[in-house]
């Protein structure tokens, strides 16, 4: 089931992924604002400042394999992906790819706070119930924890096969450029994953 798309190609479907499932009131996007989806500043790991050119390149690549399409219906060109004709998931699990293509590796406990726009999962169990279906279909795979993690991460391989040894470094470069605002947004959010792990666990006692 690997795709091997590139870095800008991933990002274009998961940000198409994203407003579908977000905000489907707005999908399909034009050009102009899946640029912008996909440089967003929040929800973005890494942050990427694509031009036209570069979403348009990685759309022709995404509609020659058949898994984006362009509707000319109206007199402004939108794009729309073609995922569910290939892989035909729920939502449960087309939101956990979503936020693995836009936000990279993550945890179990990560994905069901940063997938709550697009799914609302009931519990971790049901969080690692789609990572594990997903992974039967070679769609994620889970990587070795890293020294100083709590919980080893999920990733994706729509773009092939994982270097953990390229992750590492991509997560130490991201972290060295992280700005104190962020810095404090992801504990926070780091936090709030705690709070939800310590409810499940009460909650499993009781």
């Amino acid at each position: 089931m690997t795709l091997d798309l590139d870095p800008v190609e991933c990002r274009v479907l998961g940000a198409l992924i994203e407003k579908e499932m977000a905000t489907p009131e707005y999908y399909p996007l034009s050009l102009n604002a899946l640029v912008n989806a996909c440089n967003q500043k929040t929800n973005r790991d890494p942050m990427m400042s694509l031009s036209d050119g570069d979403v348009e390149g990685a759309l022709d690549k995404l509609e020659e394999r058949r898994l984006a399409e362009d509707h000319t219906g109206s007199r402004v060109v939108k794009y729309g992906h073609r995922l569910s004709e290939h892989w035909n998931l729920p939502n449960s699990q087309m939101s956990v790819i979503c936020v693995l293509l836009l936000r990279g590796p993550q945890t179990s406990g990560e994905l069901r706070t940063r997938t709550q726009s697009l799914h609302g999962f009931e519990d971790l169990e049901s969080v690692e119930s789609a990572l594990h279906r997903l992974q039967e279909r070679e769609l994620v795979v889970l990587l070795p924890r890293q020294p100083g993690s709590r919980e080893p991460r999920w990733a994706h391989l729509v773009g092939g096969p994982v270097s953990v040894e390229a992750l590492a470094e991509q997560a130490a470069v991201t972290a060295s450029r992280e700005p104190l605002a962020e810095r404090v947004t992801r504990l926070e959010l780091e936090v709030a994953e705690l709070r939800d792990q310590v409810r499940d666990l009460i909650r499993q006692l009781s």
